[in-house]
C-alpha cells in the first residue's frame, strides 16, 4: 500500500527544491471564459441536499449551545466545495451510495471545526460576512465545539466499516493541525520563505482537498494508481484556493470576501503576496511589510497594499495558483470522460476566476 503521505511530501520536496530566484514576473494573461460554479453545484444537488439533511442530523445533542453553534456555523453560507468534490469523484467512478453520503459530512464537520478553532487563534471577527462564533459566543465555547465536531466526524467514519478510510482521515487530521502550529511559527516573522509558506498551506487547508477526493475514490473501490491521481487533483486544487484566498486579502471587496481587509496582515501573517512583494520592493517598500508583519499592523494596509501591487505581487501569487490548477487538470488524464470530469476540470479553473 502506497503511503498517504506521500504525494504530500513528494510535492513539498519539489516546492523547496524549486529555484525561486529563477522566475521572472508573470506576464498577463488572455481572458478566458467564466466558469459557473453553480452548474458545477447543480451536478450533485440531489445528493448535496442528503448531506446536508444528515449534518443537521447530527448535529442534534441534548447540549443546547452544540445545537446553537453547531447551525450556526455549519448554515452560515460557504461553498460547501470539500463534500462536492467527494461526490463529483464519486459521480466520476461509479454510483454514489451511503458511505459517500456519510464521509462528504464527515469532512464538512472537519473542516467546520477547523474554521471554529482558526477565528479564535485569528481572533477573527467575521466568517463569511457574518459574525463568527467565537464573536457571539466566546472563544472557549467556539474551542469546545469544535472538538465535538471532530469528535462527531470520528464517530461517523467508523459506521463505514473501512479501516483505510479511518487510515486516510487520522493522518489528514495530524496533518491540519501540523499546518496550524507551523502557520503559528511563520507568524510576525517576515523571514518566512515562499516554501516555508507552502508548505503550511499544503498541510493546513489542501490536505483537505486531498482526502475529500482520496475518499470519493477508496469508496467507490478504485484502484490504487487512481486513488492517487485524485488525491494529486485534490491536492492541487487546495493549493490553488489558498492562493487566490491569499491573494484576494489584497483585491477583493470586504462584501465578496466575507472577512475583514487586511486581515492577514493584522494576524502578522506572511502571505506569498507580502513574501514576494519584500523580494521585489526597494529597500524602504520591504521595511514597510516586515515592520508591518512583525508587528501586526492593520493601520500600515494602504501603504502595504500599494507596495503589493506595484510590485505585481499579485500577479504572481495568481499564476502561482494557475500552475497549481494546471496540475490538478492533469492529474485527472486518466479518468474516463464524463460530465463529472469535465466538472471536476471545471473546479480548478473556477478556482483561479474567483473572486470570492
Amino acid at each position: 500500500m502506497v503511503c498517504f503521505n506521500s504525494t504530500l511530501a513528494n510535492t513539498l520536496h519539489n516546492f523547496t527544491k524549486h529555484n525561486m530566484s529563477s522566475r521572472v514576473p508573470p506576464q498577463p494573461s488572455a481572458s478566458v471564459a467564466m466558469i459557473d460554479f453553480n452548474a458545477i453545484r447543480g451536478l450533485t444537488r440531489a445528493e448535496s441536499k442528503a448531506v446536508d439533511q444528515l449534518i443537521i442530523n447530527e448535529l442534534s445533542s441534548d447540549v443546547v449551545l452544540i445545537n446553537q453553534m453547531g447551525h450556526y456555523i455549519v448554515g452560515n453560507g460557504g461553498k460547501r466545495l470539500r463534500p462536492m468534490l467527494l461526490l463529483l469523484v464519486a459521480k466520476a467512478l461509479a454510483a454514489i451510495n451511503d458511505k459517500h453520503l456519510i464521509l462528504a459530512a464527515v469532512v464538512e464537520f472537519i473542516h467546520t471545526a477547523t474554521l471554529l478553532h482558526d477565528d479564535v487563534v485569528d481572533d477573527s471577527e467575521l466568517r463569511r460576512g457574518k459574525e463568527s462564533a467565537n464573536a457571539v459566543w466566546g472563544n472557549a465555547a467556539s474551542v469546545l465545539v469544535g472538538d465535538y465536531l471532530y469528535s462527531k466526524a470520528f464517530e461517523m467514519m467508523v459506521r463505514t466499516g473501512n479501516m483505510r478510510v479511518m487510515e486516510i482521515l487520522s493522518k489528514t487530521t495530524t496533518a491540519i493541525a501540523e499546518g496550524e502550529v507551523l502557520q503559528l511559527l511563520n507568524c510576525n516573522n517576515p523571514e518566512t520563505t515562499e516554501a516555508k509558506y507552502l508548505e503550511v498551506i499544503a498541510r493546513k487547508t489542501a490536505i483537505l482537498f486531498s482526502a475529500a477526493t482520496r475518499l470519493g475514490a477508496v469508496i467507490s473501490g478504485a484502484p490504487e494508481d487512481r486513488e492517487e491521481s485524485l488525491s494529486r487533483y485534490g491536492l492541487h486544487l487546495g493549493m490553488a484556493f489558498q492562493l487566490i484566498d491569499d491573494a484576494l486579502d489584497y483585491k477583493a471587496s470586504q462584501e465578496d470576501l466575507g472577512k475583514k481587509l487586511g486581515d492577514d496582515l493584522a494576524e502578522g501573517k506572511p502571505t506569498l503576496p507580502l513574501i514576494y512583494a519584500i523580494q521585489k520592493g526597494s529597500p524602504t517598500e520591504a521595511a514597510i511589510i516586515i515592520a508591518a508583519i512583525k508587528e501586526g499592523k492593520r493601520a500600515a494596509f494602504n501603504d502595504v497594499f500599494d507596495i503589493v501591487n506595484r510590485t505585481n505581487a499579485i500577479a504572481y501569487t495568481e499564476q502561482r495558483a494557475e500552475q497549481e490548477a494546471d496540475k490538478a487538470i492533469a492529474a485527472l488524464f486518466d479518468l474516463p470522460a464524463s460530465t463529472y470530469k469535465n466538472a471536476l476540470i471545471d473546479l480548478a479553473k473556477f478556482s483561479v476566476q474567483r473572486n470570492y
